[in-house]
């Protein structure tokens, strides 16, 4: 089973990237590609630009990564309860090549924030709207209070309650 994984969110130090990595290496059986925003860095959608460029290569990459997975695990950040413009803009170039860009993935659908929240506002926007783009999602899950909740030294959650009910949501989803 190949998982594809990602953090909606280009900062280097990406919370959403370590809540994405540590819940897909609970999946069993399963080979992890952990994919970085970063690396699909393109100019800020515009249809003109579309236009005069095409079909970003970038994008269609991104969309080829998603193709080849069997399971999506999706962290979300929230840049005033919204997604980052990293990921938005993904998004944008990608929807334009193809409107199910989530290709009928399972996808396990996370959030993380500093906050108590937990990314709570992006996570239910991207609930609603994503079975729209080709969504499957499984299970949705939010990590409140990152850093008191997250041990980035062991790269797990810390918090015994918050694991069990990811692990055991994952169990009962796929």
């Amino acid at each position: 089973m190949k998982i594809i994984a990602f953090g909606g969110s280009n900062s280097q130090q990406s919370i959403n990237k370590h809540l994405a990595t540590y819940a897909a290496s609970l999946f069993e059986n399963a080979e992890v590609e952990v994919l970085d925003l970063n690396n699909y860095a393109m100019p800020l959608f515009s249809v003109d630009l579309e236009k005069e460029v095409g079909q970003h290569e970038l994008a269609k990459a991104f969309l080829k990564k998603i193709e080849r997975a069997d399971i999506l695990v999706v962290s979300l950040a929230e840049n005033n309860g919204n997604y980052s413009v990293a990921f938005k803009n993904i998004f944008d170039w990608c929807s334009r090549i193809m409107k199910e860009v989530f290709q009928q993935k399972p996808m396990l659908l996370l959030a993380t924030s500093p906050g108590p929240r937990g990314g709570a506002s992006v996570l239910e926007i991207a609930n609603n709207a994503f079975p729209r783009y080709g969504a499957q999602i499984k299970a949705t899950f939010s990590l409140p209070a990152f850093n008191a909740n997250f041990d980035l030294q062991e790269n797990k959650i810390s918090n015994a309650e918050l694991n069990k009910e990811l692990t055991d949501s994952i169990k009962s989803s796929f």
